[in-house]
């Protein structure tokens, strides 16, 4: 069994829409699980966060989430072409699994949803990479075989999945299908993994 681990940060809902999706394609993949975690707001003025516990949504993720995680499914609204502040300031917490290692060899891959067609969605999708290469995570996308990333009109890269919210607020067939695909071949991926003793 794997443990799929999709943390992301939305304000609007369209990127829940999108994990909600992604943990769909997971738990296609027999002997996956998803975990849906969410982090909270960050004050403008101070590194205060918001409450403990959400109102409402998924649970606040913690470090030991990332640690005990099998692949890792990171998601952001696109904010000037950048993740949101509230990821990068939880991911720069991770610190102490960087040293350990913890993350090392597990799979992981990135989305992202945006308001305007050139929003920055896949410049998004890089930076968000960044840090998880930093902790030498094993990097999955979308292979450019896959359909609907041919189809599609709106979201969708080989970066990772993205939804362009600025049309009607509906994530269309093909953003829908790119997110479970998505979330299919990072199940696969860690199940790969984890049989060949790599993780």
């Amino acid at each position: 069994m794997v443990e799929i681990l999709i943390l992301y940060y939305s304000r609007y809902g369209s990127t829940t829409e999108m994990a909600n999706m992604i943990a769909r394609g997971v738990e296609e993949v027999p002997g996956a699980a998803a975990k849906l975690r969410t982090v909270p707001e960050v004050s403008p003025v101070c590194e205060a966060t918001a409450d403990s516990i959400p109102a409402t949504g998924h649970p606040y993720a913690s470090l030991e989430d990332l640690q005990n995680c099998d692949g890792l499914a990171l998601g952001s609204p696109t904010h000037f072409g950048n993740m949101a502040a509230p990821l990068k300031y939880f991911l720069d917490s991770t610190s102490g699994l960087w040293f350990s290692g913890a993350l090392t060899g597990k799979p992981a891959g990135v989305f992202t949803s945006t308001s305007s067609m050139h929003g920055g969605h896949e410049s998004t999708l890089i930076t968000m990479l960044l840090p998880l290469l930093h902790h030498g995570m094993v990097m999955v996308g979308i292979p450019s075989k896959e359909r609907a990333l041919m189809e599609t009109t709106s979201g969708g890269t080989p970066y990772g999945p993205s939804f362009h919210t600025g049309r009607d607020k509906e994530m269309s067939a093909e953003e829908k299908q790119l997110c479970r695909v998505f979330g299919t071949r990072l199940a696969n991926v860690a199940l790969a993994l984890k049989n060949a003793g790599i993780r």
